[in-house]
């Protein structure tokens, strides 16, 4: 400490030599505006003239808040504690706040600095900022949110929440159930800690006044009448249409899709299979889980003996997945339209949190195409983390190869303000504009899946119905009173069941005289008047039993609702008149089912028919 005061000595007689100019530039910048330095830490010497310059930024304008942000890929914890002390020293009102990442962003791009620093000055006398910080296991979790969730209450001022946490190896599923509960008003977003080697789970996360915690999370309470802020998520990667249900799975192990081996999705569909690239090969094709009307990214990260998937974080049983793709032109487009909202917000500072796989995705030479276009908005800073936060309508997320930006701001916006337009960013010359050839198959393959799937779901109605009526087919009408009846008896459902059962009358007659076609005619007739006598009815099923033959199962209904229905099929269809066969009449038999097999309930129903075809024909009979 006595090198970093003679240091400060030397320093404090350039800074007294500012000139008028500088104090000019200063003095003209708008009242209440947010202000950011960004550090690239390489010695003492030259971090201390950075937070000179700093305090000369004060001395000129109100710092009612001061929020250093310290982001480490060096894993030397004494070099962190060491930074800390300097900003204990020179700035003791100022908060600070870390973790260890992957890598950091600075302007907008991925920084080679080992250790950065942003500095952030709120100017706004309204805007207040407080840090917690807990030790951080499953264990603990609720105690932790309602900590959290207190501050809040107790402080209505907070209208943000940003997040570092170290969360390897946890599952995250009842942390965003609780902070889901905090007051609706309350943005939050954040970031994993991480370790610049992906294989290794260390991580630490630190904050002023509270030391270093391997398991830990740091919430930054943000807030105020004139502090705003706007957060959004992208993506980039865009999913398939075929879709798989997660039929067995255990935090981040997704054992089984479709009830085969999750690899087995990959080996079939992509020719991935495990080996040491399985990861970096997955990369472009995560899975998107369905989490109501958002989709969520979650990569694998290895591939198990047993054939099961170690996930970039939990998948629930009976969720819903789809193969996805990346291609670099469909993320940049992505960048470029949630980019012109952000720059519509006029931000004066943008952090960002971009998943570590995103990096390794890209690759180092390309990875800041992504986030060097928010740096034209506004001084952009960040880090690559292990999971991204944000919470969107009130329900809080844990996503992966998902990039989380906030755009902050004090007071309103510039009403005289140019906005910036970014419509221009990431176009391509004219000699270059191609599709890329991934765009390409992805809309062969779609384009077949539909193909399929339509012929998939003819095939599957055609096995099912009869082709001349359109309604069930005796096999299905079969099966479906089949089901009702086990379901009783086992005691699934408690409603009654009724079958009925009608014939044309005098039908060979139709045929004999008029010809089979006008047979068909009469037999379609029928089942569009069925189809209209049951649309009202629940749980009616409609058959054709066989020739001029068919079967309704209510499986739901007792018989004395079975013959009101009976009745209006027979007064319609009377009512019908053909241009060659005229009217035509049908006799119907009514029953409802007892403790019985299937067998014997058709025999009473069958009966019931025969003794309205024996009483006159054109007639309902009921047989209990």
């Amino acid at each position: 400490m006595a090198n970093i005061v003679s240091i400060v000595k030397l320093l404090k007689i350039k800074y007294n030599k500012i000139n008028d100019c500088q104090k000019m530039l200063w003095a003209n910048k708008k009242e209440d505006d947010m202000k950011q330095f960004q550090i690239l830490y390489k010695d003492d010497r030259g971090f201390l003239e950075n937070l000179g310059e700093i305090k000369q930024w004060r001395t000129f304008h109100p710092a009612h808040v001061t929020v250093f942000k310290i982001y480490s890929q060096d894993m030397d914890l004494a070099h962190i504690r060491h930074i800390c002390s300097c900003l204990d020293h020179e700035m003791p009102d100022a908060l600070y706040l870390g973790c260890t990442t992957n890598a950091n962003i600075v302007d907008g791009a991925l920084s080679d600095a080992k250790i950065i620093l942003t500095c952030t000055v709120f100017e706004c006398e309204t805007t207040r900022a407080k840090l917690l910080q807990f030790p951080f296991s499953e264990e603990n979790v609720a105690l932790d949110v309602a900590k959290l969730r207190k501050c809040c209450d107790e402080n209505p001022w907070v209208l943000a929440v940003e997040l570092h946490a170290t969360i390897m190896d946890m599952s995250m599923m009842e942390f965003c159930r609780e902070m889901s509960c905090l007051r609706e008003d309350i943005q939050v977003f954040g970031g994993g800690a991480f370790n610049p080697d992906m294989d290794d789970d260390t991580a630490v996360v630190f904050s002023k006044g509270n030391g270093f915690l391997e398991h830990g999370i740091i919430f930054l309470l943000l807030g105020g009448p004139d502090f705003h802020t706007y957060s959004t998520l992208i993506s980039g990667w865009k999913p398939l249409k075929r879709r798989f249900r997660v039929t067995k799975a255990d935090r981040e192990i997704l054992y089984e899709l479709d009830g085969r081996p999750a690899l087995d999705v990959y080996r079939k569909f992509l020719n991935i299979d495990r080996n040491d690239r399985f990861f970096s090969n997955t990369l472009e094709f995560p899975l998107f889980l369905e989490h109501g009307s958002i989709d969520i990214l979650r990569c694998p990260l290895a591939a198990n003996d047993d054939d099961s998937l170690v996930m970039s974080s939990d998948i629930q049983e009976d969720a819903f997945v789809r193969l996805a793709y990346g291609d670099p032109d469909t993320i940049l487009a992505s960048v470029r339209e949630d980019g012109q909202k952000i720059a519509d917000f006029c931000p004066e500072v943008i952090q960002t949190f971009s998943c570590a796989a995103r990096r390794a995705f890209w690759g180092d030479k390309n990875i800041s195409d992504e986030t060097i276009l928010f740096n034209r908005i506004a001084p952009t800073m960040g880090f690559y983390t292990h999971g991204e936060f944000l919470r969107i309508k009130g329900d809080m997320l844990n996503f992966n190869v998902t990039l989380v930006v906030v755009a902050m701001r004090e007071g309103e916006p510039p009403k005289d303000g140019k906005k910036v337009d970014i419509a221009d960013a990431y176009i391509e010359k004219d000699d270059n504009k191609r599709i890329p050839i991934i765009r390409r198959f992805v809309s062969f393959i779609e384009a077949s899946t539909a193909e399929l799937e339509e012929m998939n779901r003819k095939l599957a109605i055609s096995s099912v119905t009869d082709g001349l009526t359109r309604l069930y087919n005796r096999a299905e009408i079969e099966r479906r009173i089949h089901r009702a009846l086990d379901k009783r008896r086992n005691q699934e459902t408690h409603g009654d069941i009724s079958l009925i059962m009608l014939d044309i009358d005098n039908f060979k007659r139709v045929n004999d005289i008029y010809g089979h076609k006008e047979g068909d005619h009469v037999i379609q007739a029928l089942s569009d008047v069925l189809r209209n006598a049951a649309a009202k009815v629940r749980s009616c099923f409609l058959g054709r039993w066989g020739g001029e033959e068919f079967m309704i199962l209510l499986s739901d209904s007792n018989a004395d609702d079975a013959v009101v229905l009976a009745e209006k099929i027979r007064l319609e269809f009377a009512s019908v008149s053909y241009e060659t066969a005229g009217c035509q009449t049908v006799s119907i038999g009514v029953t409802q089912a007892k403790d019985e097999t299937a067998d014997a309930l058709y025999i009473r129903v069958d009966k019931a028919l025969y003794m309205a075809k024996a009483a006159g024909k054109n007639q309902v009979v009921r047989l209990d």
